[in-house]
């Protein structure tokens, strides 16, 4: 059993124990080499086993090794056009945080908020607008701000898509995406107004060492 199939499965339930995703929502993948590892079609990240996930080829998206006789997500597009967009990336984490997914489709700004954010999601988490999951649009849609360099993208109406060079770091984007969501509802419900970080102050973060060191860390998954 390759360890990569451990892990998956062990970051599938700590996803929905987080309550990130529910029922048969979401899906994540991981990439060995040339070979993308999928959850199955109509799975709980949950209930998913180590023999569960599917593989397929990155470039023909065709199934290699041994055939378990499932499918592999419907959203197989979008994780193969985010590999295909930025050779480092290894995983793909889709959720469905409720918070997140919220704030933004009602139109509020996901920016610089405080430190952790700028750490791990950036200067700002895109959203794009509804499209049709599973098809070439959302494909489309995510990739073009993959390509970008944006490592989260939220969905309105949707959910998010979190990119790690591990599992660990997009599992964490995943948990600060939506600590960042309950952040901006709290400001808002208490009748504020965001104030996001100035260009001052973000590149003050990005140059300290500590958060450097941080970074590095979770693309060794440690």
């Amino acid at each position: 059993m390759k360890p990569i199939l451990k892990e998956l499965t062990r970051y599938g339930k700590l996803l929905v124990e987080k309550g990130l995703t529910t029922g048969p929502g979401g899906n994540i993948s991981a990439r060995d080499g040339n070979t993308i590892h999928l959850s199955p079609s109509g799975y709980s990240l949950a209930e998913i086993g180590p023999d569960d996930w599917v593989s397929l080829d990155l470039k023909s998206g065709r199934r290699v090794g041994r055939d378990n006789g499932l499918r592999p997500t419907c959203e197989v597009s979008m994780h193969l056009a985010c590999y295909l967009s930025r050779p480092e990336i290894r995983t793909v984490v889709h959720t469905h945080p409720v918070t997140a997914t919220a704030v933004a489709t009602a139109g509020v700004k996901f920016k610089a908020l405080f430190p952790d954010f700028v750490a791990l999601l950036g200067r700002e988490v895109p959203a794009v607008d509804f499209v049709t999951p599973g098809g070439e649009e959302i494909r489309a849609a995510v990739a073009g701000k993959v390509k970008q360099g944006h490592n989260v993208v939220l969905l309105k109406n949707h959910g998010a898509v979190a990119l790690g060079v591990t599992l660990k770091e997009a599992y964490f984007r995943s948990l600060l995406l939506e600590n960042a969501a309950a952040f901006l509802l709290a400001i808002l419900a208490a009748g504020g107004r965001p104030r996001y970080l100035t260009p001052k102050e973000i590149r003050s973060i990005e140059c300290l060492e500590a958060e450097d060191y941080r970074k590095l860390l979770l693309q060794k998954g440690v």
